[in-house]
């Protein structure tokens, strides 16, 4: 059995009120294979150019090791120049990523090859952040805690995504107070029999390659492999469902704090109990389904 994926539908490019119509009101992924080719960045933007401009640059990496109950939000767990990273990167698989790494303030000359496109929703103008991966490294399934509508640009290689709705989560293993869902399911090749709610789950798949564009809608879960080495860049417009809206402001202001101070209080126990509590729920809901 494999998990239920709908390819994501694809186009050379849309109008502005094709994708409001057809995507952002109806809440449904897309990729525009041609929306960027007038950025510098479409035909500069590599490896090569970004170890020359940003070479000297000391960058946060992340592996795919469970969250421990004493690293700190967003921690990282090595760092290195990124000339040796972008090195690295193309000696072979790693597992090491660069996530949410604030490069173009780190480096001003990279604002100059990419501009704010007009899909007839308001960007939020703050400087975008840039994520790196090696050959068969992977981000955890989650979502984002703003739940935003997210604009992800990928460059260079070639990157897997697996996408659900939030109205999937409850088959999902979703681990309580927090973003994410149980981090030993491999969403590559997961094991229905250890997971079997996944397979009630209706989500979405696709491959990114240089200079397409991939939309996901509010809240989505997402997960992403790199099958080659390779970064993207995501542009975000607020959630405007007023759910969403209300959630991604509990989010930031309330479960990220609750989260942090139980960390603390309990350690490791509150982890453990997060992680029985996604198989508990979950169980409890195959048990009503069945």
């Amino acid at each position: 059995m494999q998990l239920n994926l709908t390819q994501i539908p694809r186009v050379k490019s849309l109008t502005k009120e094709a994708f409001i119509n057809n995507y952002f009101k109806p809440q449904l992924p897309v990729v525009i294979e041609q929306a960027i080719v007038d950025w510098p960045a479409y035909q500069k933007w590599n490896l090569g150019y970004i170890k020359q401009v940003a070479g000297d640059k000391q960058v946060p990496l992340y592996d795919d090791r469970p969250v421990a109950h004493d690293e700190g939000f967003n921690q990282p767990h090595a760092t290195m120049r990124m000339a040796d990273y972008i090195d690295l990167l193309k000696s072979g698989p790693t597992k090491y990523r660069i996530f949410l790494w604030n490069v173009l303030k780190e480096v001003p000359v990279l604002q100059k090859d990419y501009s704010y496109p007009d899909f007839g929703i308001r960007l939020m103008k703050g400087l975008p952040m840039l994520f790196f991966g090696g050959t068969d490294s992977h981000t955890f399934m989650h979502y984002d805690i703003d739940l935003a509508n997210i604009f992800h640009f990928h460059f260079e290689g070639k990157k897997k995504c697996i996408l659900f709705p939030q109205s999937e989560s409850k088959y999902l293993y979703k681990v309580p107070h927090s973003l994410i869902v149980r981090e030993d399911i491999d969403f590559s090749h997961p094991d229905l029999k250890k997971w079997p709610a996944l397979t009630y789950a209706k989500g979405y798949s696709t491959e990114l390659n240089h200079g397409e564009m991939l939309y996901m809608p509010e809240g989505y879960w997402h997960y992403m492999k790199y099958i080659s080495p390779g970064f993207s860049m995501s542009l975000r417009a607020i959630a405007r469902r007023p759910k969403n809206f209300s959630r991604a402001i509990y989010n930031v202001l309330i479960m990220r704090y609750f989260d942090n101070m139980m960390r603390r209080i309990k350690g490791q126990s509150w982890i453990d109990y997060k992680n029985e509590k996604a198989v508990a729920n979950t169980k409890a809901l195959l048990g009503n389904l069945n």
